[in-house]
C-alpha cells in the first residue's frame, strides 16, 4: 500500500489499519481469506496486517453468522453475538458446550461444558429445546448447508411460568463455489419476546441475503428485510411447531418474492432504464442502415450543396 495519501501527505499507520480494516470486514460471505491475501501483499507490513486482522475477523464472523465444526465433530457452533461469552468463546445451546475460537483461521480450537451460570434454567430449556428441534427440521429440509441455533437472550433464570423472557432463533446458510466464480449466504435473525401478561409471543425477524458473482466482473447481491408476526403462548411442544412454521412461511415467501422479482429483471427493470422508442418515436431500422445518412440530412438541414 503505497504511502502516498494523495494530497502529498503519507498514510499513517492507523490509517492504514483502518483501510485495511474496512476492506476485510466487507469482504463478501466467504471470502475474507482471499481479500486477506491481497491485503497483506498491499500494506507490505505484517504487524499492521496482524492488527488490522485481530480486529476485522471477529466482526466479520458475528456479521456473516459463520459456522464453525466443534472440536468433537458433534455438530457445527455459529459464531453470533446471541451467544458470545467473551472475544474467543462461544456457548453452543445445543450441545451446552463452550468453543474457544481462532477468529482469524476460522476454526474451534477447544471446548468445555457449559457452566450452569452460562445456560438458562429449567422451564426456559423446555421452550428453547422444542423451538430448536422444530427449527433444526426445517432449515434441514430448507438449506442444504444451513445451521441453526436457539439462544436466551432474557429472563434465562426464570423458573416457572409468571415471568417474561426471550430467545433468539439464528439461521445460516452458505454456498461456496469459488471454482464457479460465486459465493452466496442466508442470514436470517428471529427475536422472540415471550408475554405472560398477554399469553403472547412477538415474533420479530431479519433476514439478510448476500451474493457474489464473479466471473469476468463484479456483481454483488446484498439485500435484506424486516419481517413480524405473533402467536399465542402454548406448551413448549406447540409453541416450538408454531414459531417453526411461522419462520418456514416468512422466508419462503421472501425468497419467492426475490425469484419473482429477478425473473422480472429482463421484462420489467431492464427495459425501464432505457427508451422503448428514440425521440423520433420509430424505431432504428437495424435491417437497413444505409437507409440513414447523417451526412445527407445535414446538408439537407444547413442547405449546403444547393
Amino acid at each position: 500500500m503505497s504511502d502516498d495519501g494523495g494530497a502529498g501527505e503519507p498514510l499513517s499507520g492507523d490509517q492504514k489499519r483502518e483501510i485495511a480494516v474496512w476492506f476485510l470486514a466487507n469482504a463478501p460471505a466467504g471470502e475474507i481469506h482471499y481479500v486477506a491475501k491481497d491485503v497483506r501483499a498491499l500494506l507490505g507490513d505484517d504487524a499492521a496486517y496482524e492488527a488490522a486482522a485481530a480486529e476485522a475477523y471477529p466482526e466479520y464472523n458475528k456479521t456473516q453468522l459463520v459456522s464453525l465444526e466443534l472440536p468433537d465433530r458433534s455438530g457445527d457452533i455459529i459464531i453470533t453475538t446471541y451467544g458470545e461469552l467473551d472475544r474467543n468463546n462461544y456457548l453452543d445451546p445445543r450441545t451446552a458446550q463452550v468453543a474457544t475460537v481462532d477468529h482469524v483461521k476460522q476454526t474451534c480450537t477447544k471446548l468445555r461444558p457449559a457452566a450452569d451460570e452460562e445456560l438458562p434454567s429449567g422451564y426456559i430449556e423446555e421452550f428453547r429445546n422444542a423451538i430448536d428441534y422444530e427449527v433444526s427440521k426445517y432449515v434441514g429440509e430448507a438449506y442444504p448447508k444451513g445451521v441453526s441455533a436457539v439462544y436466551c437472550t432474557n429472563g434465562k433464570d426464570v423458573e416457572g411460568p409468571g415471568a417474561d423472557f426471550a430467545l433468539a432463533v439464528v439461521i445460516s446458510a452458505a454456498r461456496r463455489s469459488p471454482q464457479n466464480f460465486c459465493n452466496g449466504s442466508w442470514r436470517s435473525v428471529w427475536t422472540l419476546e415471550f408475554s405472560y401478561a398477554f399469553q403472547l409471543v412477538e415474533i420479530k425477524g431479519k433476514i439478510q441475503v448476500g451474493a457474489h458473482y464473479f466471473e469476468e466482473g463484479n456483481v454483488q447481491l446484498d439485500t435484506d428485510v424486516d419481517r413480524k408476526d405473533s402467536t399465542i403462548l402454548q406448551s413448549p411442544e406447540d409453541t416450538g411447531h408454531t414459531v417453526a412454521t411461522i419462520i418456514r412461511h416468512q422466508e419462503s415467501e421472501y425468497f419467492s418474492s426475490l425469484e419473482e422479482s429477478y425473473l422480472n429483471l429482463s421484462d420489467a427493470t431492464f427495459k425501464d432504464l432505457r427508451r422503448k422508442l428514440p425521440v423520433t418515436r420509430t424505431l432504428f431500422p437495424w435491417h437497413n442502415t444505409h437507409a440513414i445518412s447523417l451526412t445527407r440530412d445535414l446538408a439537407k438541414e444547413l442547405g449546403i450543396g444547393k
